[in-house]
């Protein structure tokens, strides 16, 4: 089995480094480097990561497609996922990726073993609401739907390339892709580091995060009709 640890990256000169030499140990590296204007690329190739660098910030989820193109081009089985901010430890990713092949898209789960005590408390509670938003969406029993570390399998990984988001909102709807495509989902538990962490969302994310929120449920209710009409007809 083939695989290859994806990382996508702004601005984590701090703490790429330690990141790639991790994931090193178990795969083959690749950081997307989404604009950065730090030393990140340079720090990351001398720890041994193979680098695509994008000219400008294009937002996470355009990473994490530059990265599924980069892996189909050269037939990884597997593409783990892992932040590059040091907040994930690269000691899962063999949990991750022997999921796979029983199963086609795992996420690595901080409330599986109800690890989040040193979570901060506004996180705790969007995280709460958000996956029980997405989970009912997508009928997805998970406790963990904004997670960024994942593994998924080449075999489905060109569903997640025709996603239209390329900022945060992606790994919402590639939950939701998932669903739609009807994928095995299964959730690993991880730890996670917060004393470094630090955020690009602003409130006008939230706000387009709660659009993404609707129209989930509007594709819901779309899809509920539609099934609805089909048994209708052949009664």
């Amino acid at each position: 089995m083939k695989i290859i640890t994806i990382i996508p990256a702004y601005n984590e000169e701090k703490t790429i480094s330690s990141v790639v030499k991790g994931a090193l140990t178990y795969s083959n590296v690749l950081v997307v480097d989404d604009g950065s204007i730090d030393q990140t690329s340079n720090l990351a190739s001398l720890s041994g990561a193979d680098i695509i660098k994008h000219s400008k910030n294009r937002g996470k989820g355009a990473a994490i497609k530059t990265g599924i193109k980069k892996a189909l081009n050269d037939d990884y089985d597997v593409m783990v996922f892992i932040d590059g901010d040091g907040q994930h430890d690269p000691d899962s990713i063999p949990s991750l990726a022997q999921s796979i092949g029983r199963y086609d898209f795992i996420i690595g789960s901080r409330f599986k073993e109800d690890d989040f005590r040193n979570m901060p408390i506004q996180r705790r509670f969007s995280n709460k609401l958000t996956t029980k938003l997405i989970s009912y969406v997508t009928g997805y029993h998970i406790t963990d739907s904004q997670s960024g570390f994942r593994a998924i399998s080449s075999n489905c990984a060109e569903i997640f390339l025709h996603i239209k988001y390329d900022d945060y909102v992606y790994e919402s709807e590639a939950l939701y892709q998932a669903s739609k495509n009807s994928l095995l989902i299964k959730e690993e538990p991880i730890s996670c580091n917060y004393q470094d962490e630090k955020s690009y969302i602003g409130l006008m994310d939230v706000l387009k995060y709660l659009k993404f929120i609707i129209r989930l449920f509007i594709r819901k209710i779309k899809r509920r009709f539609y099934f609805e009409a089909i048994l209708c007809i052949n009664c």
